[in-house]
């Protein structure tokens, strides 16, 4: 197989997904559906340098010069949570912009089991994702009229690994909003440094929202991040919620803790706004 014909390959079948990834069913009565009034909502095509990368965007129908949020997802992709995710930050001004990390390697949204998507989701090269997303804040300023200087980046579980990758990458960012993200990991050539790595120097200010009771992020991993922040001068911070589990902030499924997802989003409105996001 040609180059060429992989790149045209890639083109031709990059498609955003609809409604809930397969491998979320059941969906919980408690999901969050936020309308689309007074919004500019849809899938759009990011350039990159190997085709065009779908994306889910949502702004205001009105007005110019928007803060630009990057919204990263879960391992399940960029479905019917992600963008809602994305409406809720268009109602509250922001141009909001979510694309589809993993479309390179595979369509996780169709995949019926969590152990069919990890395979696909290991196989993504951070350097990947660094290069996709700064093309995604150009296509937020040249399309969507987004304002690079008030950049955030917020994202859930391996979103939230990537927030923390990501802000160090680009210290342009203003803020970043962390949900639940891997801290530690062993080096690799696809994932060559962690949270963990870049704490100390990182120059952007990160709030990390995690939870007690996350059985996939062993509470002493967090407290070495803690630590290690403590040496560097972002002025980064995390929070614990004590009884709160994996994925709490996620409605659509059976960990959702309604008080601490609240009170995170709350949180995440009040940090952006104080690093002038």
């Amino acid at each position: 197989m040609t180059k060429e014909f992989t790149r045209r390959k890639f083109i031709a079948t990059a498609t955003l997904a609809t409604g809930f990834a397969l491998a979320v069913q059941p969906i919980s009565a408690k999901t969050i559906t936020t309308d689309a009034k007074g919004l500019i909502v849809g899938a759009v095509k990011i350039p990159v340098a190997d085709g065009e990368l779908p994306a889910y965007r949502a702004q205001p129908a009105t007005g110019s010069n928007f803060p630009i949020v990057l919204v990263i997802q879960e391992i399940f992709g960029v479905h019917e949570h992600i963008q809602d995710v994305c409406r809720r930050f268009a109602k509250l001004g922001y141009v909001a912009i979510a694309p589809e990390l993993f479309i390179r390697q595979g369509d996780v949204s169709k995949l019926s089991s969590i152990d069919q998507i990890r395979p696909i989701v290991a196989k993504v090269p951070d350097a990947q994702v660094m290069s996709d997303l700064d093309a995604t804040v150009n296509w937020a300023v040249r399309s969507a009229k987004g304002n690079a200087e008030r950049l955030g980046i917020t994202g859930f579980c391996w979103g939230g690994r990537m927030t923390w990758l990501y802000a160090a990458h680009r210290p342009q960012v203003k803020a970043g909003v962390a949900w639940y993200g891997r801290l530690v990991g062993d080096a690799t050539p696809v994932t060559p440094k962690h949270p963990i790595d870049i704490a100390a120097s990182l120059k952007v200010p990160v709030l990390g929202l995690y939870g007690g009771k996350d059985t996939g992020i062993p509470l002493e991993t967090v407290q070495q991040m803690q630590a290690r922040l403590k040496t560097g001068q972002s002025q980064s911070e995390i929070i614990v919620y004590p009884d709160a589990p994996h994925a709490f902030f996620a409605d659509y499924r059976p960990s959702y803790r309604e008080r601490e997802a609240i009170e995170g989003w709350q949180r995440l409105q009040a940090w952006f706004k104080r690093q002038g996001v």
